[in-house]
């Protein structure tokens, strides 16, 4: 599952909401990969574009997005993986976000809050459809 979240450029074909992202940069360091990436989301004509850093920390089973640029005030995003066992394991999973225009928190707040109550079963439904039931793809 940590390479399935990893592989952020795939997003745009399954998360909602995400209608592209580019990875802009990235790096090692400390055996961790840094990507820096622009993702837009939108909804009908409606279109913003953030930027965040990527943090891939597979030692330690980890995915955190730093918010660096776009319309929010701040966004968390931090994913940890916990291994129960062969070919399984519990997410936790924390997204926070606020914007930074009132405006724009009622044009796409609640629109946002759908999504996002959407985001867990996206995931899972792309795990459904690209591992077998022995998590082999």
């Amino acid at each position: 599952m940590f390479d399935l979240v990893a592989d952020i450029e795939r997003y745009p074909e399954f998360v909602p909401l995400c209608q592209s992202l580019d990875i802009t940069s990235q790096r090692e360091k400390s055996g961790r990969k840094i990507l820096l990436a622009n993702m837009t989301v939108g909804y009908k004509s409606i279109r913003e574009t953030f930027t965040c850093q990527v943090v891939l920390n597979g030692e330690a089973n980890e995915i955190v997005a730093s918010y660096i640029d776009g319309p929010f005030k701040y966004l968390e995003n931090k994913w940890h993986f916990e291994e129960t066992g062969e070919g399984s394991c519990n997410i936790h999973f924390k997204l926070d976000y606020e914007f930074k225009s009132m405006a724009l928190a009622l044009l796409m707040g609640s629109m946002f809050d759908r999504a996002f109550a959407k985001f867990t079963q996206a995931f899972e439904d792309r795990a459904d459809a690209l591992y077998n039931s022995d998590g082999v793809a």
